[in-house]
Formats: structure tokens, C-alpha cells, sequence
């Protein structure tokens, strides 16, 4: 399984580093790593767009979302 660690910056890069994987080779699972509220929202809404089922979890500061086809 892949995974983007998109934590420490600020959107919309956790979506762009996001979309930059899914169009490199279009993973059927992949986790992405960040730590602000926003990001999880933004990469979901993103993530939906392309087919993906999101979930996601949250521990200490940091969030990890879920991509799942």
C-alpha cells in the first residue's frame, strides 16, 4: 500500500501531492498522512471526486486518511 506523508504542509498541497499519485499510477489503496483538519477535508472531497471511499482517523495532532477503491 502506498503512502503520502503530506504532514507539515498547508493546502492545497496535501491535495496536489495526493493527485500527483493517484495520476502516477492510480492506486487502489493509499494513506495520506497530515495534520490540520482542512487537509483531511480538502484530500477527501478530492479523493471522492476520483472514485475513492475515504475514511479516516485521527491521532495526537496528526490525521491519516484512508483511500480505498
Amino acid at each position: 500500500m502506498k503512502e503520502v506523508d503530506a504532514r507539515g504542509y498547508s493546502c492545497p498541497m496535501p491535495v496536489i501531492m495526493v493527485q500527483k499519485e493517484v495520476k502516477a499510477g492510480a492506486p487502489a489503496e493509499l494513506d495520506v498522512l497530515v495534520d490540520e483538519k482542512c487537509a483531511v477535508e480538502n484530500v477527501t472531497r478530492f479523493a471522492e471526486s476520483q472514485g475513492y471511499t475515504v475514511t479516516w482517523e485521527a491521532k495526537d495532532d496528526d490525521f491519516t486518511v484512508h483511500l480505498r477503491k
